[in-house]
């Protein structure tokens, strides 16, 4: 049996899709299972022994649509008997139309569920803690009945080098090891998903004051100016607990810096669910234009809680679409001050780290 599952977009979504792959793995052992992704984001995957081949979606595929129209021709000569589309978007379609495989599930939507054998609804909420964003994916394993236990929980696979050369980094920086380490996931992948950076300063403080950890800090290099902002702004006591250099080369080296960690705090994004993915707690602080349900996953009040101004100022959110929330989400941070949720990082640190 051949099978690919589709899933183009940010590595949070791609590492989170991933689970379609492990449980098909579970239920089809001697199947090929290959996984089409952004190239950008092929980090997350290595080592899954779920995924036999890892299909690249490049650039000039999105710019030509003749070089579109070749990566259907060759998947189709793959021959699949199953394709999954996790993504479901103008791209995946043609993709999905030109692979004839005799099954093709993804989500019902209007207009293009005859693209497709298995329509599966497109749940608006979620029925348990695991969020939506995983409750969705491990929907289009329904029309399967697959006869397993399934497992909702994404999964990164880091080899005893990788470990090895992020502990070397702990040691080169002189980390302390008397010490729970506390990763700040600094800033999200666009401004509009970013804590305002003199909020999050005070988000680190609180940090600092309550409990004894290092911490660090994750950026790219060329997010070095608002990394500073934020650290310039920290109070010189907490100043003393950040190791501000210590980074990874690339996303692999951040993996294992993530996994030598105890949990992570700050803004959604690719950082957070990798943590998840690592078995890390983690304390979100979401952006005022996305919606919590989602990517609030397996969330217990304990190991995995987030904050949204929401919570605090239903108000503003009255009879406004998402459009518009994107549109005022600059102004919406700016009402969500950091001392609403002070307790709560607390308490969390409290269960997390004593």
């Amino acid at each position: 049996m051949k099978i690919l599952v589709i899933q183009q977009k940010m590595i949070g979504d791609v590492l989170v899709s991933s689970i379609i792959c492990n449980n098909l793995r579970t239920a089809y052992q001697n199947a090929q299972i290959d996984y089409l992704v952004y190239a950008s984001t092929t980090a997350v995957l290595e080592g899954n022994p779920s995924i036999d081949n890892i299909i690249l979606f490049e650039e000039k595929h999105r710019q030509s649509k003749k070089e579109l129209l070749n990566l259907g021709l060759q998947i189709r000569k793959e021959k699949y008997d199953l394709v999954i589309d996790a993504y479901s978007k103008l791209e995946s379609w043609i993709l999905v139309f030109l692979s004839n495989a005799k099954r093709r599930i993804s989500y019902k939507k209007p207009g293009r569920s005859f693209l497709y054998t298995d329509n599966v609804p497109f749940e608006p909420f979620p029925k348990t803690n695991l969020g939506l964003a995983i409750e969705r994916r491990l929907s289009l394993l329904e029309p399967l009945d697959l006869n397993i236990e399934i497992d909702p929980v994404p999964k990164l696979f880091v080899s005893e080098k990788e470990n090895q050369e992020a502990i070397a980094i702990f040691e080169k920086h002189q980390v302390r090891k008397d010490r729970k380490t506390v990763m700040i996931s600094l800033l999200g992948s666009e401004k509009l998903k970013t804590y305002p950076l003199e909020f999050m300063s005070k988000v680190v403080d609180y940090i600092a004051d309550y409990a004894d950890v290092n911490i660090l800090f994750n950026y790219f290099p060329k997010q070095l100016e608002e990394a500073k902002t934020v650290f310039n702004a920290c109070k010189p006591s907490t100043q003393e607990k950040i190791y501000f250099d210590l980074l990874g080369g690339d996303l692999r080296s951040f993996i294992g810096i993530v996994n030598q960690c105890d949990l992570i705090i700050g803004n959604d994004g690719g950082a957070i669910n990798m943590a998840k993915a690592l078995e890390k707690p983690s304390f979100i602080i979401f952006s005022p234009w996305i919606e919590k349900k989602i990517w609030a996953t397996f969330e217990d009040g304990i190991h995995h809680l987030s904050v949204h101004l929401k919570d605090y100022h239903e108000d503003l959110f009255e009879s406004k679409s998402e459009k518009t929330l994107k549109k005022e989400a600059l102004s919406l941070y700016q009402e969500f001050k950091p001392e609403y949720f002070k307790d709560k990082i607390e308490s969390f640190l409290e269960k997390n780290i004593r």
